[in-house]
């Protein structure tokens, strides 16, 4: 994570975080202010925040509280809410709607009061993307989200998605995945090397699953792409090169991918799970892409270093999203 603290150390990106009520929260907000890497925003009753803290012993100097009992825009938020739903709601619908944590603290991203969003502490995937979709939705030129997961073992780092959204992309949505990710490697300083996995290398298997793949990679290459794309190929390819010098002799990078696109959510849940149980590889996410502006997910089961990271991942997304608008 060291070149993403550099990136953000005193850039101050305001990172909310929808449970700041949440001890792991607090403490995680607490480290981040200590190393001055963001200025982390706490969503909830800032009564509650406070008492809950000094129970805990936890100095909240530096880490601002966003009550919506005091919040001074709620007029302009009501009305915002309404414009980011296209009428699909009246003013009293979003009212009662912002009552529920995931909402408001979404709102407050699209308000541009914060730079960035974390939430899923205690809260689900399902009602933090519920409220992303509607309100913040996907970035121009993007059709969906998706998630990937950075990978990391002393000096070696990879990006493998997606792993916890889209159960069975197609092939336009396995070309946006791998365009995704290959960005997300770029914020880790990774030149990407993108190969589309599947259990056949170059045709030495078939099937409609291999067939979505090749047709993908196809379709990558047509693109004006700075980064190169193979496929479809088997993991041993993708990573050793002995294997690649037998198996794909012709291709430029199979044997050092380090960007994997799976074909289904399944091969990329299990995939990344192994490496961490078996492999020993430290997991970074999920890390959504796709998004108008800068918003991920916890698991609820989530550190406090794990959030940490997360908030980390997140303003670094913040300070390429300022960087490329």
């Amino acid at each position: 994570m060291e070149h993403l603290k550099e990136l953000i150390i005193g850039k101050k990106q305001k990172i909310m975080f929808t449970e700041g009520w949440d001890a792991r929260v607090m403490k995680a907000a607490v480290q981040l202010v200590k190393e001055n890497l963001a200025i982390p925003v706490l969503n909830g009753s800032r009564s509650n925040i406070i008492e809950k803290a000094e129970a805990l012993n936890i100095d909240l100097s530096g880490v601002e509280i966003v009550d919506k009992k005091d919040y001074p825009r709620m007029d302009e938020m009501i009305l915002k809410m309404v414009e980011l739903r296209r009428g699909k709601l009246t003013a009293l619908e979003c009212c009662d709607l912002l009552e529920h944590p995931s909402y408001f603290a979404t709102m407050c991203l699209a308000m541009d009061d914060v730079d960035g969003l974390i939430g899923g502490a205690t809260i689900s995937t399902r009602e933090t993307l519920r409220a992303a979709l509607q309100l913040i939705k996907t970035a121009p030129g993007c059709d969906i989200v998706s998630s990937c997961f950075l990978m990391s073992k002393g000096n070696r780092k990879y990006i493998l998605g997606d792993c916890s959204l889209n159960i069975d992309p197609s092939e336009d949505e396995l070309v946006e995945i791998a365009m995704q990710c290959a960005s997300t490697a770029r914020v880790f300083k990774m030149e990407p090397k993108v190969g589309m996995l599947s259990y056949s290398t170059f045709g030495s298997g078939g099937g409609a699953g291999v067939d979505k793949v090749r047709h993908a990679v196809q379709r990558l290459r047509r693109l004006p792409l700075s980064y190169e794309v193979d496929g479809e190929m088997q993991l041993d390819a993708a990573v050793a090169q002995e294997v690649a010098e037998i198996k794909a002799p012709n291709s430029r990078i199979a044997g050092q991918i380090n960007t994997f696109i799976f074909p289904t959510l399944d091969a990329g849940n299990i995939g990344y799970k192994m490496m961490a149980r078996f492999g020993g590889f430290e997991a970074v996410g999920p890390i959504l892409q796709g998004m108008r502006k800068p918003l991920n997910d916890l698991s609820r089961g989530a550190t406090q270093t794990e959030i940490y990271k997360m908030a980390i991942v997140t303003a670094a997304q913040a300070m390429m999203n300022r960087v490329s608008t």
